[in-house]
């Protein structure tokens, strides 16, 4: 490729807030539940590169002639990957689509294909645009992609479409968008500054969730009172200094599951999570006392779990397991998530 812009590519990320911003300059999106990708295209030349840096076009083989027939011949685009369900977004079948089967993917690619939103324009042509102002950068993306997604009414979201996320400048109607369409699935808001460059890697946006959600690493696990599958999942989040501290646990999973869960993290047992920072029962990692002991495991699992509180430094009561994040990196998991999301 001889794009202006290369990957691999870092992309500009959002801190999460309790409330929306409000006054002159910011600029409001929905916040789309699904895989974040950087779209390169140089003619028949085309990578889909998730936010971690791993290709998608693998386990999304009709993402390339969906895009190369919406994009212009030569840009760079920073959208997400949808899955669009009967009732809305659907991110847990769009988790189906990560699978080491060739033959498996396809037969899903087939089944159910995915679609696009885009919603900022990085090269166009020749021309690098991330110093541009977010505002110019959005002139330019309307430009080029006019198969736009019109939210008054939120019309249904269909497989194998290319959106254009919409925008609006005005706080009431960001609102109106955040209390109306949770239901198809959208996970919030994020607000943009519209004098922005485009800054890799940077919290420079703004994003509000509907719920108290944080993204945690699972650094151990304890055994349930039958012995052949999981009691609980033993959640860490990471300090500045990319210490690992131990914050919770989360048990919310049926029979069937347990043992599941325990069948994929016996290959994962061994040190490298807690042990540094806040552990599991205390100073010591392994305790003799029955209730207290636990197995560490490899920081290599992310999921997403609500919970009602914080006490201190660690939740309140047990959080609920929402879903496995395969599309996040273990280090993303910060402990700001949360108090950021305990504000609300």
């Amino acid at each position: 490729m001889s794009l202006p812009v290369q990957p691999p590519l870092v992309p500009m990320l959002a801190k999460l807030q309790g409330e929306l911003p409000e006054g002159d300059g910011w600029l409001y999106e929905p916040k789309w539940d699904g895989f974040r990708a950087l779209v390169f295209r140089d003619g028949n030349d085309l990578e889909v590169i998730s936010r971690d840096g791993r290709p998608l076009v693998r386990y999304f083989p009709e993402l390339p002639p969906l895009l190369s027939g919406a994009l212009p011949d030569r840009c760079v685009m920073d959208g997400e990957v949808l899955m669009a369900g009967e009732d809305g977004l659907d991110f847990d079948t769009l988790q189906l689509r990560i699978h080491p089967a060739a033959s498996r993917i396809n037969k899903l690619a087939a089944e159910i294909p995915s679609s696009f939103v885009g919603f900022d324009l990085l090269a166009l042509g020749d021309e690098d645009l991330r110093l541009q102002p977010f505002s110019a950068r959005r002139v330019a993306l309307e430009g080029v992609l006019t198969e736009c997604l019109e939210l008054d009414p939120m019309p249904p979201l269909e497989p194998l479409h290319v959106y254009l996320t919409p925008q609006t400048d005005r706080l009431e109607e960001a609102v109106r968008w955040f209390e109306t369409f949770e239901s198809i699935g959208l996970e919030g808001i994020v607000a943009k500054r519209a004098d922005d460059a485009y800054l890799p890697g940077k919290r420079a946006m703004v994003k509000v969730k509907h719920k108290r959600t944080v993204d945690c690493v699972v650094g151990g696990y304890k055994l349930g009172k039958t012995g052949d599958g999981i009691g609980a999942l033993l959640l860490g989040l990471y300090d500045e200094a990319g210490v690992l501290h131990y914050v919770g646990h989360t048990s919310s999973f049926k029979t069937k599951e347990r043992r599941e869960l325990l069948a994929q993290l016996k290959p994962l047992e061994g040190d490298g999570a807690f042990g540094e920072g806040r552990s599991p029962g205390g100073q010591s990692r392994w305790s003799g006392a029955r209730e207290q002991a636990w197995v560490s495991v490899r920081p290599e699992l992310v999921c997403e779990v609500s919970f009602d509180r914080m006490q201190g430094d660690r939740f309140r009561h047990a959080a609920t397991f929402m879903r496995w994040r395969t599309d996040k990196a273990p280090m993303e998991c910060t402990i700001d998530q949360v108090w950021a999301s305990s504000q609300r």
